[in-house]
């Protein structure tokens, strides 16, 4: 067996039967949906088109979304059908952002992932998916795509069909006879709530009280004009009643379901703590093998506190952002070898063990230098892998294009040592000269190729994908560039390079803590920015 859909558009009246059924066969709590139609209209007056598109699940035969999910609460039956399991599930919407169709949401009353199952509760008892009785077009056909003798198998072969967004690798199983651009292509219409004809769930960060309000005009058809808020529903260009064309509309979302930002605050803040705590250690490393600096027990038990106490708290950041924070411990119990989220927990352990029992060998006063060399030797591959793991966490959410970025992992690694390092910024009084030294030298240096990188590495290049491209553009020029050109760029690195230059302890403190704030915005904007780009 091997699950798929086919809806064909020639059919498909946008009654939105299937979407109703969905939620009263699956018991679909209000403001999310497994299933929904898509509508948009095309055209321009009299000559009005409307397109319609049933959009859930595409349970593709390559699901991205099973490979990211830590504890296998997402996984794959033998039948195709991409299932989930919501008593695994922690909560931690890695999959939603693996799904490059915006097909998974969180549960609002259970907390976890959830999506269209292929109504397999029904399958398994060879009854149809409820969407598919429900239809009264029959625009929805669901069946076995290895059995040639199917209906799905004989409408595949006797039409010309699409899938969404085919460039990702996915292998999607849903299939679409006469799939218009328009509606397939989720960047080709405005998706602002404000051009809806009527909107499903507006999300936190898109509701018009939000928006920064602009006026516009309206002219009545006796010719006066008045000028009203456009968040008053008053359409953004002017209208003209009497005399020529009476609307301009060329392409507009008539309806669709909102999806929230799953990722927010927490994730930016967990890489900057993160990367001062692999950092400091793989400071401290590469001074013990290398010799480039002397340190004793006292510059290694207050480097070190500061190092323990960003890798405590970046655990605390990880465990908060769960939608499921109980079941942390999950990931280490049932854990799903594939997904870089576990291997990074592991990661993550190790090198928390390692530097903490380096850290208490400096407390209690027990080092010598052959343990120095060995926790060193141990540190140097557990500090390079706690920075470098979230870029191929990053490279697994598919649904975020701007995060597939060959050149994230080194950038990481810059991160970690500008950070690292730049907090013995801060101990001046309790370092020795040359380890001091060391560190406003690599600190120079790491903020220097950290700027260089920013501007002219995963934010500057061209991108091969639209979806990428916009992100960029929304750090460099739109809603995120004064994030990312003052506080990244100039306050962030110009100000700390400047602070260094003076020479004095206090100014090179000072830019370690704006280096940190210019890490911050720049994190923020490149986890977020991405998200913003609709799927759906």
């Amino acid at each position: 067996m091997n699950y798929g859909f086919v809806i064909n558009n020639r059919k498909c009246i946008g009654c939105h039967a299937c979407s109703t059924a969905c939620k009263s066969e699956n018991e679909v709590p209000l403001g999310v949906n497994r299933t929904w139609v898509k509508s948009v209209e095309v055209g321009q007056f009299p000559d009005v088109k409307r397109h319609f598109q049933v959009t859930r699940c595409n349970h593709c035969a390559n699901p991205s979304c099973v490979r990211i999910c830590p504890t296998a609460a997402m996984y794959q039956r033998d039948d195709g059908i991409v299932e989930f399991d919501k008593d695994s599930c922690i909560g931690c919407k890695a999959c939603m952002q693996a799904c490059p169709y915006d097909a998974i949401h969180i549960d609002p009353d259970t907390k976890t992932a959830a999506k269209c199952h292929f109504c397999s509760h029904r399958t398994e008892v060879g009854l149809e998916p409820a969407c598919v009785v429900v239809c009264p077009e029959h625009a929805i056909v669901a069946g076995d795509l290895d059995d040639p003798l199917s209906e799905i198998s004989r409408v595949i072969a006797a039409h010309a069909v699409t899938v969404r967004r085919p460039e990702q690798g996915t292998a999607p199983k849903l299939f679409y006879i006469d799939g218009h651009d328009i509606a397939m292509h989720p960047t080709a219409a405005n998706p602002a709530p404000k051009t809806y004809a009527f909107a499903d769930v507006i999300s936190e960060q898109n509701r018009p009280e939000h928006h920064e309000p602009t006026q516009v005009n309206y002219t009545h058809r006796s010719g006066s004009t008045a000028r009203y808020p456009a968040t008053q529903g008053v359409p953004e260009r002017p209208i003209q009643v009497s005399g020529g064309r009476m609307a301009e509309q060329m392409v507009q979302v008539h309806y669709n379901a909102q999806h929230d930002i799953p990722w927010h605050w927490p994730v930016p803040a967990y890489l900057v703590t993160k990367g001062i705590g692999a950092g400091t250690f793989f400071f401290f490393a590469m001074g013990a093998l290398f010799g480039l600096f002397s340190f004793d027990d006292t510059a290694l038990i207050w480097g070190g506190g500061i190092g323990v106490l960003a890798t405590l708290a970046t655990t605390a950041l990880l465990v908060y952002d769960l939608e499921k924070p109980e079941r942390f411990l999950y990931i280490l119990l049932r854990p799903q070898w594939a997904s870089w989220l576990t291997r990074g927990a592991f990661i993550l352990i190790g090198f928390s063990a390692v530097s903490a029992l380096w850290w208490l060998g400096a407390l209690a006063g027990v080092l010598t230098p052959a343990l120095h060399t060995v926790f060193a030797l141990i540190t140097v591959p557990l500090a390079v892998a706690a920075a470098t793991y979230t870029a191929f966490l990053f490279a697994q959410a598919e649904g975020r294009d701007l995060w597939q970025s060959p050149a994230l992992p080194m950038h990481l690694v810059v991160q970690s040592t500008m950070v690292g390092a730049g907090s013995f910024l801060l101990l001046a009084p309790v370092v020795s000269e040359d380890l001091y030294g060391a560190a406003v030298a690599t600190f120079g240096i790491s903020v220097a190729a950290d700027l260089f990188m920013m501007v002219f590495g995963e934010v500057g290049i061209p991108h091969a994908s639209e979806s990428a491209a916009r992100a960029a553009h929304e750090i460099r020029s739109g809603k995120y560039r004064t994030m990312f050109w003052r506080d990244a760029v100039l306050v962030g690195r110009a100000a700390p390079l400047l602070l260094l230059a003076i020479g004095w302890a206090p100014t090179t403190a000072l830019a370690f803590l704006l280096s940190v704030f210019g890490l911050y915005a720049y994190e923020y904007a490149f986890v977020t920015a991405p998200q913003e780009v609709p799927n759906s």
